[in-house]
């Protein structure tokens, strides 16, 4: 009974308080030129409903209503406390900082439950499972050094995404299929990055084998992610009538000469090999092919994003995370 209370204690310590505290240091801790830029916005910046960000709806609709909601009760219930909370960052700020430490402790919550599905011996050990999630929460907080209303949320929904696909590795249950179809839907309105679900569906349950046999219900299941991800993004292209593109600018070049964006390129290479080096046979191989159908992220982040945003390769490695830590059986190596 008391061992029972003591995993309960630690796993709330290490599962929620620890990664909470550590995401609170990086948001009032440190300050980088993007922290110091979005602590002095009043409100959600105009440029958040142009271009691109437009059609990441729920981040917006969230930091809108939010704002709003915090302003209210700061005027009305806590008064006292404005001045204080003014010097910290302007009511903005703090409402981005809530919205993102509610799916950043949800996205550790799930990463809890990917790693306790089917890990692989060494895993099994309660003290290495909670290492390993540590090391996951410390990428994500890292990489908070650009704090945008979107990311956070799209990395819970990525990760909701790669539960239920395991899930459904593990029972081939339809409901499983059925929800992971409804998350890419969810996340499309907030992340274009849903579309990394599909290439983690398609690394593990496609195989030129089953092609050549002519088994075409694993095509099926990814054209159903598809059509997921492509309806309600074409949606929202028709719903939402504006001079907006799917990019701010080409910044190609930029990511090849400044001396900041191939540290960010390497940043991401170096961990992507290192959660490739964690993984087994069987996980190496399955980060391979997630890789590959990952290049339409990957080639549009090196043409319109920038390298030194390195949140930009995190759903990447987390993926190399949690494939070091699954034990994978009937996946074709081939």
């Amino acid at each position: 009974m008391l061992k029972t209370i003591d995993e309960k204690i630690n796993g709330f310590l290490f599962i929620i308080i620890f990664p909470l505290l550590l995401f609170f240091m990086s948001y009032y801790g440190f300050e980088s030129a993007y922290v110091i830029w979005i602590k002095s916005a009043e409100k959600a910046p105009d440029f958040m409903f142009e271009s691109v960000y437009a059609y990441r709806v729920i981040p917006n609709y969230l930091s809108v209503h939010v704002t709003e909601l915090m302003t209210y009760i700061i005027d009305h219930y806590i008064p006292f406390a404005k001045t204080f909370l003014l010097k910290n960052g302007t009511v903005f700020y703090h409402s981005t900082f809530l919205i993102n430490a509610f799916f950043f402790i949800l996205s550790s919550i799930i990463l809890d439950k990917i790693f306790k599905l089917k890990p692989v011996d060494i895993i099994r050990n309660i003290h290495i499972r909670r290492m390993l999630h540590l090391l996951a929460i410390f990428f994500i907080v890292i990489l908070q050094y650009v704090p945008t209303n979107c990311d956070l949320i799209a990395i819970f929904f990525y990760l909701s995404g790669v539960y239920f696909t395991l899930k459904y590795l593990d029972d081939r249950k339809p409901t499983d299929l059925m929800l992971l179809s409804i998350i890419i839907i969810i996340s499309t309105f907030a992340r274009e990055t849903a579309c990394l679900n599909i290439a983690f569906f398609a690394a593990i349950f496609f195989d030129f084998k089953t092609y050549k046999r002519k088994d075409y219900a694993v095509i099926k299941e990814i054209l159903l992610l598809v059509i997921a991800f492509v309806l309600p993004y074409m949606g929202l292209k028709l719903a939402i009538h504006q001079d907006a593109s799917f990019f701010e600018g080409v910044y190609f070049i930029k990511n090849f000469t400044s001396p900041y964006n191939i540290a960010g390129l390497l940043f991401g290479i170096i961990a992507l090999y290192f959660g490739y080096n964690l993984c087994n046979e069987e996980g190496k191989v399955i980060l391979k092919k997630y890789l590959f159908f990952s290049l339409p992220y990957l080639i549009m982040i090196t043409l319109v994003g920038l390298f030194w945003e390195a949140r930009l390769f995190l759903p990447l490695i987390l993926t190399g995370i949690v494939l070091a830590s699954h034990k994978f059986k009937n996946v074709h190596l081939l």
